[in-house]
């Protein structure tokens, strides 16, 4: 278990949307997690497994339908008009696509500074000032802040998103896929980016991406997700070596690396991801899983601890006493 500064907690979320002919679909299910300021906790699953919903509910883009989400001691899940709207300083987030979050008639300036001018934290005559000290933050130069979007390269956008979402000085960052769409090479620069600012700022950050590899190189803590639901979370150091659940071994096994054993039969994940809309009763991966028993139809694993930073949640591991609160 961490011993640093828990900053922000969901507990036991439950995301539901309605979909035609009366049914409804579960985008997360029973969800408990943890972010600690400094930290990166890293979010991994296929498309559909409840990944963004789950970090939209955080920066109350969306509203749980149970459970709570507690921001230093305090719940967010209640607030309404002003105080949700002062909440949301604190949790900022960062997508995948910057085009779609910026007014392309806006220059740099007015974006970035866009913010603090809501939250009524700088005048008009200072913003040439503080965008000039947000970029230099994210390493552009104060020229940009003349510009307009459709100007700027991707990986240059992406930067005055992550300076846009940086200017209310937020204790907790979330990033959507905020790398999947850059060149490799400049994905890279742009996590190097991250890695400072967090050190420098003392973020908490929650990072969704497709990219298990890229998570585990990045995060502290990985949390794994099928189908709405949180099947293992483990230290990212941990990832490739100690991982348990079927679906998180089938992960890391689906890894292409120049490094690996090239002899070595390379196990493709069998059978399709089940329709969100009809989820199986039991565990919601015992339609592609080898290991399938019959208790795994009828039961749902819950969470349980491994170890004191490592729970998974399987029947395979079902000696394991003590459950995930």
């Amino acid at each position: 278990m961490s011993t640093e500064e828990l900053i922000l907690e969901a507990k036991h979320i439950v995301k539901t949307f309605p979909a035609e002919g009366g049914k409804s679909l579960m985008a997360n299910n029973d969800i408990n997690l943890k972010f600690y300021r400094g930290r990166t906790l890293g979010l991994v699953g296929e498309s559909g497994c409840g990944k963004s919903t789950f970090m939209r509910l955080l920066v109350a883009l969306e509203r749980p339908d149970r459970g709570d989400i507690i921001f230093q001691g305090e719940s967010l899940s209640g607030l309404r008009g002003e105080k949700l709207r002062q909440s949301r300083r604190h949790i900022q987030m960062v997508f995948q696509d910057p085009n779609t979050s910026f007014n392309p008639k806006m220059r740099i300036r007015d974006i970035v500074c866009e913010p603090l001018m809501n939250y009524g934290k700088i005048k008009s005559g200072e913003k040439d000032k503080i965008c000039s000290s947000l970029l230099k933050m994210v390493e552009l130069p104060e020229e940009f802040m003349d510009r307009y979007p459709h100007s700027l390269s991707g990986g240059q956008r992406q930067r005055v998103a992550i300076a846009r979402a940086l200017a209310l000085k937020p204790e907790v960052l979330i990033l959507d896929e905020a790398t999947s769409a850059l060149d490799v090479s400049v994905q890279k620069t742009v996590i190097q980016l991250l890695g400072r600012l967090q050190k420098e700022l003392n973020l908490a950050i929650g990072f969704i991406c497709h990219d298990i590899a890229l998570v585990a190189s990045i995060s502290d803590d990985v949390a794994v997700m099928y189908l709405g639901n949180l099947v293992e979370v483990i230290p990212g150091i941990k990832l490739g070596t100690e991982a348990q659940h079927p679906y998180t071994k089938a992960l890391m096994g689906s890894l292409f690396d120049i490094h690996m054993d090239f002899h070595k039969k390379i196990e493709s994940l069998k059978g399709d991801v089940p329709s969100p809309l009809d989820v199986p009763e039991g565990c919601p991966f015992q339609e592609r899983c080898v290991h399938c028993m019959e208790t795994c139809r009828k039961v749902r694993p819950a969470l349980q601890n491994v170890s004191e930073d490592h729970q998974v949640a399987c029947h395979l591991y079902q000696n394991i006493k003590k459950a995930c609160p």
